[in-house]
C-alpha cells in the first residue's frame, strides 16, 4: 500500500529528521547468534524510544552481546536519564572491559544509574543469559547455539525477574566505573 503525499513527513531546513519508529519487539523463540544480537540492538533502541525505567542484563561474560557497537551505546546514551536504573550481572567483567570499550565509556559516564554486580564462583552454564525490562524480556536457553525465547507475557517477565533476583542476591558489587591508582 502506497502512502499519499499527505502521509509523508516533510523536513524543514534546519529541522532534525523525525526519529524512525522502532519495530515491535517480537514474542516467541529465536535461534542463532545474529538473531540474538539483533534482539539486543532492537530492545535497547526501543528502551531509548519508550524510556523504559529499568533494564537488567545478565550473562556470564557478555562475549556474544553487541555492547561495544556504536548503535548500542547510542541507544544507551539516549535511554540514560535520571530516575532510570540499569543493572548488569556477570561472573567477571574481564571480557567486557576488553571487548566492549564503548560500553565501558558509557558506563563510566552514567555510573550513577548503573549497578554492576558479579558472581565470580558461578558456573557459566548456569548463570542466566538474559535481558529483563518491565515490559519485555529475552533469555538464551542454549548458549552454544544461541537459542532462546523473548516476549511480553507477564508470567515470563515475572519468572525471569524472580530468577535474576536470586542471582543478584548471591552477587556482590563489581566492575568499578573508575580505577583509583597511586
Amino acid at each position: 500500500m502506497e502512502s499519499s503525499e499527505s502521509d509523508k513527513q516533510v523536513e524543514k531546513p534546519g529541522q532534525e529528521p523525525a526519529s524512525k519508529p522502532q519495530p515491535d519487539l517480537p514474542s516467541g523463540r529465536f535461534a542463532g547468534r545474529e538473531a540474538f544480537r539483533q534482539l539486543v540492538r532492537d530492545a535497547l533502541a526501543r528502551a531509548a524510544q519508550e524510556g523504559w525505567r529499568e533494564i537488567i542484563l545478565s550473562d556470564a561474560d557478555f562475549v556474544d552481546w553487541p555492547l561495544g557497537e556504536r548503535a548500542v551505546t547510542e541507544s544507551l546514551r539516549a535511554w540514560s536519564a535520571s530516575g532510570r536504573r540499569f543493572t548488569i550481572l556477570a561472573r567477571r567483567y574481564d571480557d567486557v572491559a576488553r571487548m566492549h570499550a564503548r560500553f565501558v565509556s558509557w558506563r563510566r559516564v552514567w555510573s550513577h544509574i548503573i549497578e554492576a554486580r558479579a558472581c565470580p564462583s558461578a558456573d557459566p552454564l548456569e548463570m542466566p543469559s538474559a535481558m529483563w525490562s518491565p515490559g519485555w524480556v529475552m533469555q538464551r536457553l542454549d548458549l552454544e547455539r544461541c537459542n532462546g525465547w523473548c516476549g511480553h507475557e507477564p508470567e515470563r517477565r515475572l519468572a525471569l525477574r524472580e530468577g535474576l533476583k536470586q542471582w543478584l542476591g548471591r552477587s556482590s558489587p563489581s566492575f568499578a566505573a573508575t580505577t583509583l591508582g597511586l
